[in-house]
């Protein structure tokens, strides 16, 4: 699925940038216990990380199983926060809506065993060609344009 974004997000994509996404999933266990979602070093593409769904698999135990993730905050410092703390009898899932990451992303259970599965969307904003022209250029195509005359509808009398 890929579209055009309208407007600035959250993500601080603008209007001239192009959306892709992706399927994103992930499976956390004590045998394997982190995942680190990286991203291309290209400069004309940024990488997000949309979480939507954090749940228990088969074969959970009777068990409390924390979800840690580790991103960067707004100062560019790297912070670790509990997003779920799930247990098979009173609380198997969480929804987390459109919680969005910038690339690299770290997910760690932190505690229990899992399997815990986390899921969402791998967005990849890139510019479209058409960022290259300028506002200037923009402005002057559209008064250039003809707009075609408006008619007034004629009235039918009953």
């Amino acid at each position: 699925m890929s579209f055009v974004e309208d407007e600035t997000s959250d993500s601080g994509v603008d209007s001239r940038s192009r959306l892709e996404s992706y399927v994103f999933s992930c499976e956390l266990s004590s045998e394997v216990p982190f995942y680190t979602f990286q991203a291309d070093e290209d400069e004309d593409v940024e990488h997000f990380l949309e979480l939507r769904t954090i749940c228990l698999g088969d074969g959970a135990k009777e068990e409390n199983n924390v979800v840690e993730v580790t991103a960067m905050n707004h100062q560019g410092k790297k912070i670790s926060v509990p997003v779920a703390n799930l247990n098979i009898s009173c609380l198997p899932m969480v929804s987390l809506g459109e919680f969005e990451l910038m690339a690299p992303v770290t997910l760690r259970l932190k505690s229990g065993s899992g399997p815990v599965t986390v899921s969402g969307l791998h967005l990849v904003a890139t510019e479209n060609e058409e960022s290259e022209i300028s506002d200037e250029e923009d402005d002057d195509d559209v008064s250039e344009e003809e707009m075609p005359s408006v008619k007034p509808a004629k009235k039918k009398q009953i």
